[in-house]
């Protein structure tokens, strides 16, 4: 799922999140649940029940084989539910009939990576809330304080630091409580058997998908989604958003840290930003992740939004290219958003570097020109909306529940 060169623009947690071991482990989470709602429900016998709960640990199976039997088998569940099956045959034959019962691959491999995905929601979350609390920080302590606004990559006229340092904010605030809600639609439990009737469970299936739920704390989606997929590309697209929104902070902090301009640059510690060549550098890293990840969001949201016509019942190949594309849009979320909330916390604001940079336009304008348009004290019209800005984002985190 990474590269040597991917790594580095995301997480260890959100890589861990996503290897091999935990996603399998995700899937048995699944096989034990179902195998316990099945028993409650009468449809299959509880000593298999506890059989295949038992028999339901990652550390019982060569994970690696698994994966590497997959490329054959066209999915990992098959070689999975193969595997499961032979190792309860080993203590309970009778139960071996029941593993996976009524199920099919796609169940399996849906509900792991929703287990698998709020994990790392869960993470990008805490993240985006660090990033939030930094940049109202900035906020109201620089609220006052003159910039040059600039428009079309040219001075503008004049705002405040903190008026920007809201507006960047209020983006992330609001992708945020999005996010809760798109992943409160998605995160669902995927049960429908081989066509989504959920056939082998003599009208129990509704029941049987509330009990794993309940067990699992996701969503009991009220149909099988196989080939329905808005709300889980939905969550896609909130995702992205919230990539571009920190793409959009990541590339003014850049700008305004440029040597010329020098208003800001991003925290220093040993080993950050260097450069191989010349040590003098000090590279805007953050920034530097976040706008790889602005970068590359866009086209994994293209591929689920282009696998989203999938053929009659289960589909040939559009599911599995959307599978793929996963875990990469999750990890430049985590990637990106990770890094500004490390950055913004420490980020070096020069007042008198902005201020500078404005008397100099100053200097140059003709007298009427510099007073309309870049006294200083225009700051003070933009300081009162950015404290209100400051508090309305406020608000809205108030209203978003923590996890």
């Amino acid at each position: 799922m990474s590269s040597i060169f991917e790594g580095f623009l995301s997480t260890p947690e959100i890589l861990e999140a996503f290897n091999e071991r935990n996603f399998v482990d995700a899937m048995l989470r699944f096989e034990a649940s179902l195998a316990r709602a099945q028993a409650k429900a009468g449809l299959i016998p509880e000593a298999a029940a506890q059989s295949i709960i038992g028999t339901c640990k990652v550390e019982l199976f060569d994970v690696a084989k698994i994966v590497r039997e997959s490329g054959r088998a066209g999915s990992i569940a098959i070689p999975l539910v193969k595997n499961l099956k032979d190792t309860v045959g080993l203590f309970n034959q009778e139960a071996a009939g029941y593993v996976h019962f009524g199920s099919t691959s796609q169940d399996v491999i849906d509900t792991a990576l929703a287990l698998v995905t709020r994990r790392a929601l869960d993470l990008i979350e805490a993240d985006i809330r660090k990033a939030v609390h930094a940049l109202l920080v900035l906020a109201r302590r620089h609220a006052a304080d003159p910039v040059l606004a600039r428009t079309l990559m040219q001075p503008a006229s004049v705002t405040s630091f903190g008026f920007k340092c809201a507006g960047w904010a209020a983006p992330l605030a609001r992708s945020l409580k999005r996010l809760q809600y798109a992943g409160h639609q998605a995160l669902a439990v995927q049960l429908g058997g081989a066509v989504g009737t959920l056939a082998q469970m003599n009208g129990k299936g509704p029941q049987i998908v509330s009990h794993i739920a309940s067990e699992l704390k996701l969503k009991p989606a009220a149909f099988p989604w196989h080939t329905q997929r808005d709300e889980w590309v939905a969550l896609g697209c909130e995702l992205a958003l919230l990539v571009g929104s920190l793409g959009k902070i990541a590339k003014d902090i850049s700008l305004m840290g440029q040597y010329e301009v020098g208003e800001l640059a991003e925290p220093t510690e040993p080993g950050r930003g260097g450069s191989s060549a010349m040590p003098h550098k000090r590279n805007p890293v953050a920034c530097m992740v976040a706008l790889a990840a602005a970068q590359r969001a866009p086209q994994r949201v293209a591929a689920l939004l282009a696998a989203m016509p999938q053929e009659h019942e289960r589909a040939l190949g559009n599911w599995q290219a959307e599978l793929a594309e996963w875990p990469g849009l999750l990890m430049s979320a985590h990637g990106s958003v990770r890094a500004m909330a490390h950055a913004l916390p420490g980020l070096q604001v020069d007042t008198t570097r902005m201020r500078a940079n404005l008397d100099a336009l100053r200097a140059v304008l003709p007298s009427d020109a510099a007073n309309e348009w870049f006294s200083p004290e225009l700051a003070g019209h933009a300081a009162g909306l950015a404290l209100a800005q400051a508090d309305a984002v406020d608000a809205l985190l108030a209203s978003t529940p923590s996890h």
